[in-house]
């Protein structure tokens, strides 16, 4: 079997590479150091696209996404139809496209597991021609995100305390938006009054402590989560019900599985969460599921995990 070799595209500028601290040359002696022939592009004078440009006309087998998930998105996205495999190093804050894949947080761990990853085959979700790795959320979470972002720049402490002010605030202030969703099943969209909207690519799983979490990332179908109301009592019971695993027939959400959804709004325009970026988006917002799309490299664990039991709906 011929070797891998790896052209690694590397954001300096992810949450988790300024907090370590990671170089060009410490992730080049890392590959090194494990036997692997990599490229590391680490020019962040370049624009993203000109970047993955270059990557995808290299000769690499494997084009590596080391950042956070807005890198990963951007790359995989790029990626479809290459026949070039994707390869994660989780050098974000939230990770989660690495975590569902089970790739390890740690770098030099995450670098080390490459040798014995297999390819997977994963869906991509798509919104307006536009690709995403996990979901897309409307409404209220956005938001957050936003105020969130302007928080991070405080130091510390105080960027905990401020973003709970703000979160807390926010939620006292938030007023619901109207929706209409259109799931192709009756052919007539539904209007919605609702404090935020999701579509994920697959579903988030219930079990403890899982917050957020995908078993399976090949179910070829997006799921659709309705957050209807979000008071302080909601956020509180919604939250317990997640830390203990029993979240999904919460009194506040409503989660359906879809082979495609459509969602409109009253606007032109729409803050959205993409894959954990804040975006803007045009409405109507028409979204599809391209079943097992994208090759990414996976820990055996993950690839040789038995099929569900039951097949989703397509």
């Amino acid at each position: 079997m011929t070797a891998r070799t790896y052209h690694v595209i590397f954001n300096a500028n992810a949450g988790t590479a300024l907090a370590t601290g990671i170089t060009e040359a410490a992730l080049a002696q890392m590959f090194a150091s494990q036997g692997l022939a990599a490229h590391i592009d680490a020019d962040a004078s370049r624009p993203m696209a000109e970047r993955i440009e270059q990557a995808l006309a290299s000769p690499a087998d494997t084009i590596v996404a080391a950042g956070g998930d807005g890198t990963i998105t951007a790359l995989g996205g790029a990626m479809l139809g290459s026949g070039k495999s994707l390869a994660i190093l989780p050098l974000g804050t939230v990770n989660a496209l690495a975590k569902d894949l089970r790739i390890p947080l740690d770098t030099s761990a995450a670098v080390a597991a490459l040798a014995q990853s297999v390819e997977q085959q994963i869906d991509v979700g798509e919104v307006n021609g536009r690709f995403f790795l996990h979901k897309v959320v409307i409404g209220l979470i956005p938001g957050m995100a936003a105020g969130r972002e302007h928080i991070r720049t405080m130091p510390g402490v105080s960027a905990k305390v401020g973003f709970m002010r703000y979160f807390f605030r926010r939620l006292a202030r938030n007023r619901r938006i109207a929706i209409a969703i259109d799931a192709g099943d009756t052919g007539q969209p539904r209007v919605e009054r609702v404090q935020a909207v999701a579509v994920a690519s697959n579903s988030y799983d219930e079990g403890f402590g899982r917050f957020f979490a995908r078993e399976r990332l090949d179910g070829g179908t997006l799921t659709l989560y309705v957050l209807k109301r979000f008071g302080f009592v909601d956020f509180v019971r919604l939250t317990s019900g997640m830390l203990v695993g029993r979240w999904h027939q919460d009194e506040a959400l409503q989660v359906e599985s879809v082979g495609a959804v459509t969602i409109d709004s009253h606007k032109g325009l729409l803050k959205v969460m993409f894959d954990g970026e804040i975006e803007t988006l045009a409405t109507p917002l028409h979204f599809t599921i391209r079943p097992k799309a994208l090759t990414v490299l996976a820990p055996p664990a993950l690839a040789e995990a038995p099929p569900p039991d039951q097949a989703l709906p397509a």
